[in-house]
């Protein structure tokens, strides 16, 4: 499966780490007053402050392939407010105090029906084990990174640095605060798979024409998704005249099939544990087990997901375990040519229950570029 598909990965600013003793260190693309002094402004206008900008995520993925939401938002250049980068009216900030945990989804997925759905309530007081059937959970949205990344640095502070220079988008409360048509995703995933880019958005595009919807709107935004029993209604031949190989329609109708029959919902991605989400994912066909922890990571935001079959990350344990990676590239071969999966699974243990924030920290060790994971 090509590494081209995953959630949006803009540069999201992320929170300080609590544990951080002194400011991030500024960039060296990154122009600042302080760093190159300007001469004495002679007007107010020039003594005003430049507006700061939040970046937020203006495109889409194949994880994620929705319009971008109302929380997804830049900073008011001179009233600290919240608005949409497309018509500048004020927006809601994302939520800060919605419950999540390590081991649950924890962004709001919505049904092909319309409605949405969340592994815990919108307020802390409604998470009682009593009433969600679920574990207390153990962080809001916007602590889960704080969290994370104190425990990162405290595990091992070589992370510090290299936490400093990169900070993860995910699991910001702009990240958090996502929305995403699981069923929509895996489909895209699949029509996504091994094709560029714009052969993807074709074929998409295409696929959306079968049941009479259009790809319309502003750049970068899409049409609402078929429902899972209408595609699973849809026979292959048809399905093929999008543009899908014979298998990828087979996979997309068995994938719609199980949405329509219940198997797959919005409702068990959201409240089922890491291993049932992968024991559930991986028995459709078109989903092997890579695409489901992407989907996991990204998509889902779980937070503790880590993908010992990736080779950017298979790299950049080896490189932080101190190998010259430089020397492994050209030994051995099969899956695990960097790294012995037995070693990457002791190494990442100790990083639980954050072993996706662990796991993105090794991209970067290694400079992986992630930005091609996205569709």
């Amino acid at each position: 499966m090509s590494l081209r598909r995953s959630a949006r990965l803009g540069s999201i600013p992320t929170l300080k780490p609590p544990v951080q003793s002194s400011p991030l260190k500024v960039s060296r693309v990154q122009k600042s007053s302080v760093a190159k002094p300007r001469k004495p402004p002679t007007t107010k206008k020039a003594v005003q402050k430049a507006p700061v900008k939040v970046p937020t995520n203006s495109g889409s993925s194949y994880w994620s392939p929705e319009p971008p939401t109302a929380n997804e938002t830049t900073q008011g250049s001179d009233d600290n407010h919240a608005t949409d980068p497309r018509n500048s009216r004020p927006v809601t900030p994302p939520p800060l105090d919605r419950p999540v945990d390590p081991h649950r989804t924890n962004v709001t997925l919505l049904t092909p029906h319309g409605s949405s759905v969340a592994a815990y309530p919108a307020h802390l007081q409604d998470a009682s084990p009593s009433k969600t059937g679920l574990p207390r959970p153990t962080a809001t949205t916007g602590t889960l990174l704080e969290q994370g990344i104190a425990h990162l640095i405290a595990t091992d502070p070589r992370l510090k640095s290299v936490i400093e220079q990169h900070p993860c988008p995910l699991f910001t409360p702009e990240g958090l605060a996502e929305k995403v048509d699981p069923f929509n995703s895996l489909t895209s995933s699949i029509i996504g798979q091994q094709v560029s880019g714009a052969a993807a958005k074709s074929i998409r595009n295409k696929f959306l024409t079968l049941f009479n919807l259009e790809n319309t709107g502003v750049e970068g935004e899409r049409s609402k998704f078929p429902l899972p029993e209408e595609v699973a209604r849809c026979d292959i031949a048809t399905l093929r005249t999008a543009g899908l190989s014979q298998r990828k329609a087979e996979y997309i109708q068995g994938l719609a099939e199980k949405f329509a029959a219940g198997e797959l919902s919005a409702q068990m991605l959201a409240r089922a544990t890491d291993e049932e989400l992968v024991e559930k994912l991986i028995a459709v066909r078109g989903l092997g087990k890579w695409s489901v922890e992407m989907f996991a990571c990204f998509a889902l935001k779980r937070i503790d997901v880590f993908s010992t079959g990736d080779l950017g990350v298979q790299r950049g344990c080896a490189a932080f375990s101190g190998r010259d990676v430089s020397k492994l590239k050209g030994k051995g071969g099969g899956k695990f040519k960097y790294m012995a999966e037995k070693d990457m699974l002791e190494l990442a243990a100790k990083f639980a229950p954050y072993r996706t924030l662990f796991m993105w920290y090794m991209w970067r060790v290694e400079n992986v570029d992630v930005a091609v994971l996205t569709g």
